[in-house]
């Protein structure tokens, strides 16, 4: 099982959190969604190899940025 944080641009809300959490929790091997509205921070926990890439297209759907570097 591995864990990645990203930093999301965009996300105010609990709403913005659901919303990203529901997108997220969609990929496959994703097990666990954490979001940090106030830090703009997004945890992901998984359980098989899930790339970064797959990760910011799912923040994308939901409406929000994976800010990188």
């Amino acid at each position: 099982m591995s864990s990645n944080t990203y930093s999301v641009r965009g996300m105010t809300c609990g709403h913005c959190a659901s919303s990203v959490t529901s997108s997220v929790q969609r990929v496959d091997g994703v097990t666990a969604v954490e979001v940090d509205v106030l830090l703009g921070r997004l945890t992901v926990t998984a359980d098989g190899s899930v790339t970064d890439a797959a990760v910011a297209r799912a923040v994308e759907e939901a409406g929000y940025e994976v800010v990188t570097g």
